[in-house]
């Protein structure tokens, strides 16, 4: 309980030990959604678009409405638990640096953009799903950096 308010680590390897678990398994989540979508809705345009809107000539039927709203939701649902983790932990160990507010409030724009800008593609704009695509990476991308720069100040001190 001693970090919670002098957020120094230095006497607790258990917590230490406990954070760096937590952000690997994070680090793994992120990896994993990566492949999750990449294999559910792809991660190039073309899959992308076959996967949204169908593709005739291949006959491939579109993704069905309910089967986009419950990976919509499941996204919003696993972000929002991945960014608050990180968010918090990140801001424990960098609150000192100017950079800390943008970088955890870019991680949550991000982070709940890409669900519903994928839900939008589908729904109003096909012409989002490139900027679906895009919002996605930096996500994770984001997501990932931070993880590793909490790494290093927890392993590395």
């Amino acid at each position: 309980m001693k970090f919670l308010v002098t957020k120094d680590l230095a006497h607790s390897t258990l917590l230490t030990t406990l954070m760096s678990a937590v952000v690997f398994a994070i680090l793994l989540y992120i990896a994993l959604d990566v492949v999750l979508h990449a294999y559910v809705i792809g991660l190039d345009m073309d899959s992308i678009k076959a996967t949204l809107f169908g593709d005739e000539a291949n006959f491939v039927e579109p993704i069905l409405l309910d089967s986009l709203l419950l990976q919509v939701h499941i996204d919003l649902f696993m972000t929002l638990f991945a960014m608050l983790i990180l968010s918090s932990v990140y801001i424990r160990l960098y609150s000192k640096k100017a950079l800390t507010k943008w970088i955890v409030h870019l991680l949550f724009i991000f982070g709940l953009l890409a669900p519903v800008v994928l839900l939008l593609a589908y729904l109003a704009a096909p012409s989002l799903a490139m900027v679906w695509l895009i919002i996605f990476v930096i996500w994770h991308l984001l997501a990932v950096v931070v993880s590793i720069m909490i790494l290093k100040k927890l392993l590395f001190k």
